[in-house]
């Protein structure tokens, strides 16, 4: 993709798909059963989600195979070459429990189970591989798939037996001289046989079919590296590193040495008071392995070349936007952090999300995004309800198309807001998670289960030092502020997206 040739794009059109774990109208949601990541692996036939009880749910693609044949009939051959190509679905795999609860006690600190972030990791053997993470630690696991075959009852009777040893136990009858059939088998013989075949059936249906048995592996824990709470992970095209990013340092890992990492960027001044920033979020780039990206509070985008220097301080790049037209204001810096970035398939156009906005960036045009989709405008005049109820510290996720082309993010009200680039329309296309859209939200149920925010302490430390507001008052909620769509992530080769509204997993596809 490239901006000099794009050619005007429509919207996509979005139809509902699938939903797991959606909870009906009154009932409780558990604060444990939220989901708190999400993630497609690179092929889109597997799907893994996080939640705050330190699980981690698999979801593979449903190929719809006729398990009872796998032969298929010349009709049935035609059928699937006239049928169009359906999106994906998906059914439950397997789960797991990836943390638990934690108390440092050298820093009385409690460590959540909440999962983080998943990243699957690239396996050239076939093996399922992926890391998870909390706060302060990351685990490597491996999920394999068995087949088991289980007789239940055996038969032992004397016809239950190969047809050769058959055949040799009548020759060797004294008495058994004489065929008596037409076709010149012995009718003692045709008997036994016709035996054997039903026995042999009788044992069949006794002998279930394969089953698909999984089984998960902690191979690597990697630990104590982190001060601050670890907000991102990624792993690199080399398939052989990975990063992980707290509010103010950016580790480099191997996958094969849990005991070590190396510290490539250090934003963490000698005195404390001196914090102009902190990291939010940080990815490698798609193809060139020498290359990672990070955002920070400020609403910039670095880009770094680790072939440079050993400390990745000075960036290579910086992306950043001033908004000149508006005055500034307390609110201006906080609005401005950057919640999260993703770089396109090709590694040319970076897309970053913060709290107003979704803008999408070229890397060799960093003065000003290529383009700006708003999100919250309507909640510019209610920045100082926002702020006293933490609201406006949401992280709000953002994920694009494999072209590029297409963008999704989340909101509140459990809002999906789609755009597209090149297509004329700024608004962009909003629906609301569920089986039913624009359905009434259940406030009584999303207010039980909220119960923190998902902002890491450094992060309202830092932006509440030195600051105090009082509320504006309060105004008629147009939105509801309990309920949000924080985690989403593009299918990697088609259109289709994957969302997470409190306990529900939501699919949509175009």
């Amino acid at each position: 993709m490239t901006v000099d040739n794009i050619l005007s794009h429509a919207s996509l059109e979005w139809k509902f798909s699938q939903v797991f774990g959606e909870r009906g109208a009154g009932e409780d949601i558990q604060d444990v059963d939220i989901i708190s990541a999400i993630g497609f692996d690179k092929s889109g036939d597997n799907l893994a989600i996080g939640d705050r009880g330190g699980r981690v749910i698999i979801f593979e693609r449903n190929e719809r195979k006729d398990t009872s044949k796998n032969i298929l009939t010349r009709n049935k051959l035609e059928q699937l070459n006239l049928t169009p190509a359906s999106h994906p679905e998906y059914q439950y795999k397997t789960e797991f429990q990836s943390h638990e609860p934690e108390f440092d006690y050298l820093k009385s600190l409690e460590i959540e189970e909440k999962i983080n972030k998943v990243k699957w990791c690239v396996s050239p053997n076939g093996s399922r591989f992926i890391l998870s993470t909390n706060d302060k630690t990351i685990k490597l696991w491996k999920v394999t798939e068995h087949k088991a075959k289980t007789i239940k009852e055996m038969n032992h009777d004397r016809y239950v037996s190969s047809e050769n040893a058959l055949l040799a136990e009548m020759s060797f009858s004294s008495e058994q001289g004489k065929f008596s059939l037409s076709s010149g088998c012995h009718r003692d013989f045709s008997e036994n046989t016709a035996m054997n075949k039903v026995a042999s059936k009788d044992i069949n249906d006794m002998i279930p079919d394969l089953d698909d048995t999984s089984w998960r592996r902690c191979r690597k824990v990697y630990g104590h590296a982190h001060d601050f709470n670890i907000n991102s992970i990624s792993n690199n095209s080399d398939g052989e590193t990975f990063i992980s990013a707290d509010d103010l340092r950016i580790n480099l890992w191997n996958l094969e040495i849990s005991n070590q990492c190396f510290n490539i960027i250090d934003m963490k001044p000698s005195n404390m008071e001196d914090l102009t920033e902190i990291i939010t979020s940080a990815e490698f780039h798609p193809l060139h392995c020498n290359l990672l990206a990070y955002s920070s509070s400020r609403g910039f985008i670095r880009l770094v070349d680790m072939r440079q220097s050993a400390l990745c301080d000075h960036s290579a790049i910086l992306l950043r936007a001033e908004e000149l037209s508006r005055p500034k204001s307390f609110f201006t810096e906080i609005i401005s952090s950057i919640s999260d970035i993703k770089f396109s398939s090709d590694g040319r156009f970076i897309i970053s999300r913060d709290y107003m906005n979704l803008k999408l960036w070229d890397i060799h045009k960093g003065s000003s995004p290529v383009a700006v989709f708003k999100v919250h405008e309507h909640l510019r005049p209610r920045l100082c309800e926002l702020y006293d109820n933490d609201s406006i510290f949401d992280r709000f996720e953002c994920c694009l198309s494999a072209d590029g082309l297409h963008f999704a993010t989340g909101s509140y009200s459990n809002q999906l807001r789609m755009f597209s680039y090149g297509s004329g329309s700024a608004e962009g296309i909003t629906t609301e998670a569920g089986k039913t859209p624009d359905r009434k939200p259940n406030l009584q149920t999303t207010r039980r289960a909220r119960r923190r925010s998902s902002l890491s302490n450094l992060t309202r430390d830092f932006f509440r030092h030195g600051n105090e507001h009082s509320s504006s008052g309060s105004n008629e909620a147009s939105v509801d502020l309990n309920s949000k769509l924080l985690h989403l992530a593009w299918h990697p080769t088609e259109n289709l997206i994957a969302c997470a509204t409190g306990s529900g997993l939501f699919m949509y596809y175009a």
